[in-house]
C-alpha cells in the first residue's frame, strides 16, 4: 500500500473548480446556483471542470468531511441607513449563491473598546470568514483583534491596505462630481451639509468638495455638519436660509438633502430657482422627491458582493491579503439643479 492511500483525499472545494476553469470563485457559485449574468462559455468551462474534478456543490458533506465551517461573520454599522443597509444586502444575496449562511452583528453606536468586544467575540465561534462593513473610526481598531489566520475584508473603511483586502467606493470622486456639476451651472460657490467627522466616507466627501473650490479658485464656505438625518439636514437648511449668498448646496447623502429642501421650501425659496440642491447615495426615494433630487449614486450591492467574492478568494486560497477593489460613484442629474440666477 502506498503512502498516499493511507489518507483521505481532499474533496475538490471551490477554488480547485475557479483554477481550473480559470475564473474566479465567485463565478463558479453564481454557475452552480443558475444565477443570471454568466456567458455561455463561461458557464461551460466552469461545468467542464466540475465534472472533471468530480465536485459536489454539497455543503454539509464538505463541513463533515473537510470541517470547514459554512458560516460568514458580517459586522455592519446602523443598518437604519441605506448604505449600510443595503451593503449587508448585496453581502448576504452572494453568501446564499455560495451557499454560506451569514451571522450579521449590527452596531448602532460604538467605541474602540466596545469595537473590540465584538470582534473578540466573533473569534470565539466558528466562522469561514469575517466582512467588516462598518465606515466608521473604530472600525480600524476593532480589526487589529482579528487573527492573521482569520479571512477577512473591509468593505469602505480607512484602514491600511495590507491589513486585509479593502472594498472601497470612491468617495473623493463622487464628491468632486456633485461640486464640478454645480459650478458648471454658474453657481460662484457651493455650500456642503457634511456628515459626521467619525465616518471616513464624510471626511472624504468634505475634502473633495474643498479642493474642488480651491482649484476652481472659489472661496469654500464653512461646513455644516448634519448626522446623516433628514433632520439635521432640515436644522443646518434653516442656518443656510439665513444667509442670502447661498445660491448652491451639495448635502453628503440623500437623507440630509430631504431635509435642507423643506427648509429651503418654508423659507419660500424655489429649487432650483433661487438655490440648486445635490445629494448623495441616490436611495430609491430621491428621484420621487420634489423636486427629483440630482446625487451621486453609490453601488452599495455592487461593493457588497465584490466583498463576499474576495472572501471566497482568501477562504479558497486564491486571494492576496493587499486587494484593493474601487466602486466608481456616478452623478446622477435630476431637476433639483439649474443655472445660478442672475442678480
Amino acid at each position: 500500500m502506498t503512502p498516499s492511500a493511507d489518507r483521505p483525499v481532499r474533496p475538490p472545494v471551490l477554488g480547485d473548480v475557479a483554477r481550473l476553469a480559470q475564473v474566479s470563485v465567485m463565478t463558479v457559485s453564481r454557475v452552480l446556483n443558475e444565477s443570471p449574468g454568466v456567458k455561455a462559455s463561461t458557464r461551460a468551462r466552469v461545468l467542464a471542470a466540475v465534472a472533471e474534478l468530480g465536485y459536489r456543490p454539497n455543503s454539509a458533506a464538505r463541513t463533515l468531511v473537510t470541517g470547514m465551517s459554512r458560516v460568514l461573520g458580517v459586522v455592519a454599522f446602523d443598518t437604519r441607513l441605506y448604505g449600510p443597509a443595503t451593503t449587508l444586502f448585496g453581502i448576504e444575496q452572494a453568501a446564499r449563491d455560495a451557499d454560506y449562511t451569514v451571522r450579521v452583528t449590527t452596531l448602532e453606536s460604538t467605541g474602540q473598546n466596545s469595537g473590540g468586544e465584538v470582534m473578540r467575540s466573533l473569534m470565539s465561534e466558528s466562522l469561514a470568514g469575517v466582512i467588516l462593513s462598518a465606515p466608521h473610526d473604530w472600525a480600524a481598531e476593532a480589526l487589529r483583534h482579528l487573527s492573521r489566520n482569520t479571512p477577512v475584508v473591509v468593505v469602505d473603511v480607512d484602514v491600511e491596505q495590507d491589513s486585509a483586502p479593502v472594498v472601497g467606493i470612491a468617495q473623493h470622486a463622487g464628491a468632486r462630481q456633485a461640486t464640478e456639476h454645480l459650478l458648471s451651472l454658474g453657481h460662484k460657490t457651493v455650500w456642503h451639509v457634511s456628515g459626521p467627522v467619525t465616518w471616513p466616507s464624510a471626511r472624504a466627501r468634505e475634502a473633495a468638495w474643498h479642493t474642488t473650490l480651491t482649484e476652481a479658485g472659489r472661496m469654500a464656505p464653512p461646513p455644516l455638519r448634519g448626522d446623516w438625518t433628514a433632520r439635521s439636514g432640515y436644522e443646518q437648511g434653516k442656518r443656510l436660509v439665513r444667509r442670502k449668498n447661498v445660491t448652491a448646496v451639495f448635502a453628503a447623502n440623500d437623507q440630509m438633502a430631504l431635509g435642507v429642501l423643506l427648509a429651503l421650501r418654508e423659507a419660500g425659496l424655489d429649487v432650483p430657482g433661487d438655490v440648486s440642491l445635490v445629494g448623495f447615495d441616490d436611495i430609491p426615494e430621491a428621484a420621487y422627491f420634489w423636486p427629483p433630487l440630482t446625487t451621486v449614486r453609490q453601488d452599495f450591492d455592487e461593493a457588497g458582493r465584490l466583498a463576499l467574492d474576495l472572501l471566497m478568494d482568501q477562504i479558497e486560497g486564491t486571494g492576496a491579503r493587499d486587494r484593493l477593489t474601487v466602486v466608481q460613484p456616478k452623478l446622477v442629474v435630476r431637476g433639483s439643479t439649474g443655472p445660478a440666477a442672475r442678480n
